[in-house]
């Protein structure tokens, strides 16, 4: 069982995703995701993929739906780091990150959640 770290950047939170979470993992990194969210009133999240080779239904069915809970609490997502392989699986299984960003890692993800936030606070 790996553990899932949420760190708190000013008002986004990072969460580097272990390279091979299973399904305990995956579910406390939802619970751990969305109180972090609600306690530190955080406008944003990260969470970065770029460790995980492969993924399961499971894993990317929690992970599409983080994202939607962290949009209903009033927050946005980038998904950071997805590899190639992991994009092809998640597409094969059906799933959508329609309407969340997405990164080729966590730096451009910080510059491109920060630029959301800052455009939604002030009205652009």
């Amino acid at each position: 069982m790996a553990t899932v770290s949420v760190i708190k950047i000013r008002d986004i939170l990072l969460v580097a995703v272990p390279s091979d979470p299973d399904d305990f993992t995956v579910s406390e990194l939802q619970d751990q995701v969305l109180d972090a969210l609600q306690r530190y009133n955080a406008k944003g999240l990260i969470l970065d993929i770029s460790t995980v080779e492969t993924v399961d239904s499971f894993f990317a069915r929690t992970i599409s739906e983080t994202v939607k809970m962290v949009a209903l609490m009033g927050g946005l997502t980038v998904l950071s780091g997805m590899r190639a392989c992991v994009a092809v699986t998640t597409v094969q299984l059906g799933l959508s990150f329609d309407k969340t960003l997405t990164a080729l890692d966590v730096d451009r993800a910080m510059d491109m959640l920060s630029a959301a936030i800052d455009s939604m606070e002030t009205g652009l």
